[in-house]
């Protein structure tokens, strides 16, 4: 039977960890904040968890023009948000998973063990335990899984209190008066709309011109005006020098001299990787200049028996790509079929208001001549059940080759965007043509009507056709 000890219990650790049991190996997990990681307990379900309870406002925003009264008005003015009560939902449906995630590695008989695990040399772990006792594990494997923690500045030192990172966003009871959000990124933009919809007064500090600078920049355009016209000031092209607190009051310094004060700020300015003290060095595993350990498709470090997945690695900040890494290692590892990771098909998905979700080539790939690549944008103001729901901003868009038309990635920014690229990744995944996949059925009326309308004004895959400027009415 191989050893395999697995640091760290987050996607890409307990994800390798049952693949390592089904695969016949002796899979030790060794974790010292909670199963799930930060993905389960201070991320991912959390803030999707929040940000749930802010798409419900933003629909009762849209109450008034689908003929709902609230108490007499048209308006929310009578809905308010208990954010005490949210924040205990919140942090309780994240245990509730870190449990399940439990239970599954018990159910797969992983052995769980609770510490801070390092290397000592390349076939031993050291675990210090909570009461500072020491355990060494002998071991053919070792996978590390430790992930990444919250960038912070020192000119702007967080006090979970009034200068927060977005794990501290949690302890709150009440909502921000006016929260101000330094770091216009993925969740600096989250965070934003969040709690822009429940009700707090938000400044959004940003570097970029347009906030989300790594995404689509035709999404973010949108985004960035569906944010200005719901009441967030966004301060561009702008960088924090500092923040400091006085009293109940923080006072964010830009690097021009302005200042923009309020009750609370959000530094959401990155993350730096969870590698130091490790002995990673020691063990020959290279590791970048940024602290990332360097892997190759099959998530194998510079060492033969040590492999790395997730936001460690540097690879790609998303829990999919972390579970996928991770079991690629485990494949690899112990002698199952394997396939290096692509990450040409790789979904995600920016959980504003409108939602951002993209897969596959990019805009600016096809801008850069990266990729030669023909695409048609098609705004959803045309599709009837959008009309119906009162959506009125937000577009699909498809990239296909010129010559075979197969679709090789896409765009859609709509409500629930994450549900609706499923099927632009299958078919990035697969392959397939815009002919074909215009030739499926899809339900009448409905959102997801707009790919395959999109779909049909690429065929023929030409620039002449994508010329003619027509916009069809769903």
């Amino acid at each position: 039977m191989t050893d395999v000890v697995i640091i760290g219990g987050g996607p890409g650790g307990y994800e390798a960890a049952l693949v390592g049991s089904q695969l016949g190996g002796r899979v030790r997990l060794v974790d010292s904040d909670g199963l799930g990681g930060s993905a389960v307990l201070t991320d991912c379900v959390p803030s999707k968890t929040l940000i749930a309870t802010a798409e419900i406002m933003t629909m009762v925003e849209r109450a008034g023009a689908l003929g709902i009264r609230l108490d007499g008005s048209a308006d929310r003015s009578s809905v308010s948000v208990d954010l005490g009560a949210v924040n205990r939902r919140v942090l309780d449906l994240a245990q509730q998973q870190s449990r399940d995630i439990e239970k599954q590695m018990e159910n797969a008989g992983v052995e769980v063990i609770e510490g801070r695990g390092r290397l000592d040399g390349t076939n031993t772990v050291v675990v210090t335990r909570p009461d500072g006792t020491e355990e060494r594990l002998d071991t053919d494997i070792v996978l590390v899984a430790t992930g990444s923690t919250a960038r912070e500045l020192p000119s702007a030192r967080t006090d979970g209190e009034r200068i927060l990172n977005w794990t501290q966003l949690y302890d709150l009871t009440e909502l921000p008066e006016k929260l101000i959000v330094v770091g216009s990124g993925v969740t600096g933009a989250e965070f934003a709309s969040a709690y822009r919809a429940l009700g707090a007064e938000v400044v959004l500090v940003s570097s970029r011109r347009l906030v989300l600078p790594g995404e689509d920049a035709d999404a973010a355009m949108v985004l960035q005006d569906v944010f200005e016209r719901r009441g967030m000031q966004i301060m561009s092209q702008s960088r924090a020098e500092s923040v400091t607190r006085d009293g109940d009051e923080v006072t964010v310094t830009l690097t021009d001299g302005r200042t923009v004060t309020g009750t609370h700020c959000l530094m959401a300015v990155g993350s730096v990787p969870s590698t130091t003290n490790m002995g990673l060095p020691d063990a020959g595993v290279k590791v970048s200049g940024s602290g990332h350990i360097e892997v190759d498709k099959v998530s194998r470090t510079s060492v033969r028996n040590i492999y790395a997945a997730g936001d460690c690695t540097g690879v790609m900040p998303l829990a999919s790509v972390a579970a996928m890494q991770g079991r690629i290692a485990m494949w690899h590892a112990l002698g199952d079929a394997v396939a290096p990771l692509d990450m040409s098909g790789v979904a995600s998905n920016v959980f504003t208001a409108p939602e951002i979700a993209t897969v596959g080539v990019t805009q600016a790939q096809v801008d850069s001549g990266e990729v030669r690549a023909l695409s048609y944008t098609l705004p959803l103001k045309g599709n009837a059940r959008a009309k119906m729901q009162e959506i009125r901003e937000g577009f699909v868009k498809l990239f296909c080759l010129p010559t075979t038309g197969i679709i090789v990635g896409g765009v859609v920014v709509s409500p629930a965007a994450s549900e609706l690229i499923h099927s632009l990744s299958i078919a990035v995944s697969e392959r397939i043509t815009v002919d074909n996949f215009a030739h499926d059925f899809t339900v009448y009326p409905s959102l997801s009507g707009s790919f395959a309308e999109a779909a049909r004004r690429l065929h023929g895959h030409s620039d002449e056709q994508l010329d003619m400027g027509f916009e069809p009415i769903l």
